[in-house]
């Protein structure tokens, strides 16, 4: 149910929020992994902006004045796998409590690894502070980096794939003295995660007042409060700031990162890193031809199943 943390997770930023929203309920036949995948993936031309995985297909929310019913009927009368076929309804969404369960559930301790060239490994530790087994505490190294994530209506705990491949990226870097730049921060996991591993500082933001507040919450739960900043909204805020950003996070949908790239290129410093994931492999050559225009060479490209991660490097 990995993939299942993502979508629900995030789905509670949007529907506590004062904005109107509909769901589409879309039944895909026959339903498989890669099917519903693909299908978050084209649908967010039609507003969509987050989705929760069903037993006969995926639920899409969109804004209702943002809501694209034509784009979603073409790109259900184009869906590229043969012998799929999708129907679906739309209702307005339901304003509840949705993410209550999950943290009340929290989330079982999670372990990414880096290998070194001497064979040694590099782990961070991720957990809630509710489920944390001995087993795994008693072995910790000086190699092992521990991270404690109380995620409240934010996404952001490294259960998804395109949150533990950034933190591998990270695990990978020497981030001694570095200021970081965390684009739609959540829970703050990823700079909590660069500030843990050395660097100097982290500002992030995000859209959602919840994200930001959780995002301070967790930087005074594991000490970092100190050096983090999380601030309210979406990429403009980057004009305030100068060239300076040594590395740059983004675990954002592809759309967000093809409109907000140049904004963060703008204020990345001469050989500065960017790390983005949030997206599927087929859309790598898509953000690789944007980077390249603004001046980004790829370094590496990762993937988890149908997820991927790449690194850019400014020239």
């Amino acid at each position: 149910m990995v993939g299942f943390s993502l979508f629900f997770v995030s789905l509670h930023r949007f529907l506590t929020s004062d904005m109107k929203y509909f769901e589409v309920n879309m039944t895909i036949e026959p339903c498989s992994q890669d099917a519903q995948d693909l299908l978050a993936a084209l649908t967010a031309e039609a507003g969509m902006e987050t989705f929760e995985e069903t037993e006969t297909g995926l639920k899409g929310y969109a804004q209702q004045q943002l809501f694209d019913e034509d784009a979603l009927q073409q790109t259900i009368s184009m869906f590229p796998m043969e012998g799929v076929t999708i129907s679906y309804t739309v209702s307005e969404a339901e304003d509840k409590d949705w993410n209550e369960q999950w943290e009340q559930e929290g989330f079982e301790p999670i372990e990414v690894r880096w290998k070194m060239e001497d064979g040694r490994s590099k782990t961070l530790l991720i957990h809630d502070g509710r489920h944390l087994p001995s087993e795994l505490t008693s072995h910790l190294s000086p190699l092992t980096t521990e991270i404690e994530i109380d995620a409240h209506m934010a996404f952001g705990t490294g259960t998804h794939e395109t949150t533990r491949m950034i933190c591998g990226q990270l695990l990978n870097m020497n981030l001694e003295g570095k200021r970081i730049l965390d684009c739609g921060c959540g829970t703050g996991i990823l700079g909590i995660c660069a500030l843990k591993l050395g660097a100097a500082s982290c500002v992030g933001y995000d859209i959602d007042e919840w994200s930001t507040d959780n995002t301070r919450h967790n930087a005074v739960i594991n000490r970092v409060e100190n050096r983090l900043e999380a601030l309210c909204g979406n990429a403009t805020l980057l004009s305030r700031y100068a060239p300076e950003f040594d590395v740059v996070l983004a675990n954002i949908n592809r759309n967000i990162l093809l409109q907000d790239m140049e904004c963060f290129v703008s204020v990345m410093a001469p050989g500065a890193t960017l790390i983005l994931s949030g997206f599927y492999q087929a859309d790598c050559q898509m953000l690789e031809e944007k980077a390249q225009t603004l001046g980004l060479q790829v370094s590496t490209i990762h993937n988890d199943g149908e997820w991927a991660c790449c690194v850019f490097k400014l020239n």
